[in-house]
């Protein structure tokens, strides 16, 4: 599953109506609805709207004719396989009606030419695991860090030793935690943190 790598836009032009999509990464749908207010083009005739994120997802047609927009929209993030986004098209009307059809086409072809021409990443499912070694151990896990590709989030230091915040690849935690009892002759503890 993809996702987009950085915000992107793409403009069209129907029958003298301007229709411009603005399309944003997303982690939460909170977050695609705070985006959703900040990319509104407040001089725009519609700000019609879709996200999705995961198996959550919402639209909009924003005062256009029911099913003309949003569903489009939405429509067009399905198509292309794109998880965790929001995309904004706002419509300047230039006089010519388009009628159902020619609405849903303008909508769901211009988001779906945003998200195909946009820069897009692999989703990376990510755990966060808690490390606990003494002193000496120390040396032995900071290779092992960058081996794994691991990002170090927080260090505390103990009486007894250090507690180390990682951050890698959910699909890497078990050898990661096997790689440690190895570097560390079995000193080192691994804990995943669930209460994100």
């Amino acid at each position: 599953m993809q996702t987009l790598s950085s915000r992107h836009s793409h403009e069209t032009e129907v029958k003298k109506s301007r229709f411009v999509a603005s399309a944003e990464p997303v982690a939460t749908p909170d977050e695609a609805l705070e985006r959703i207010a900040a990319m509104r083009a407040p001089d725009g005739n519609h700000n019609c709207w879709a996200y999705r994120v995961g198996d959550r997802y919402r639209f909009s047609d924003d005062g256009e004719p029911g099913g003309t927009a949003g569903r489009p929209i939405l429509a067009a993030i399905e198509a292309q396989g794109i998880d965790r986004v929001v995309v904004v098209v706002t419509r300047y009307f230039g006089g010519i009606k388009l009628g159902a059809g020619g609405l849903a086409r303008a909508y769901g072809g211009t988001a779906a030419e945003c998200l195909r021409t946009s820069p897009k990443q692999e989703i990376r499912e990510l755990a966060t695991v808690r490390v606990t070694a003494p002193f000496d151990a120390i040396g032995a896990i900071y290779p092992l860090l960058e081996r794994c590709g691991a990002t170090k989030l927080s260090e505390e230091y103990g009486e007894h030793g250090v507690e180390l915040s990682i951050e890698l690849d959910e699909s890497d935690v078990s050898e990661f935690e096997r790689a440690l009892a190895d570097a560390t002759r079995g000193q080192g503890v691994l804990a995943v943190v669930t209460d994100q």
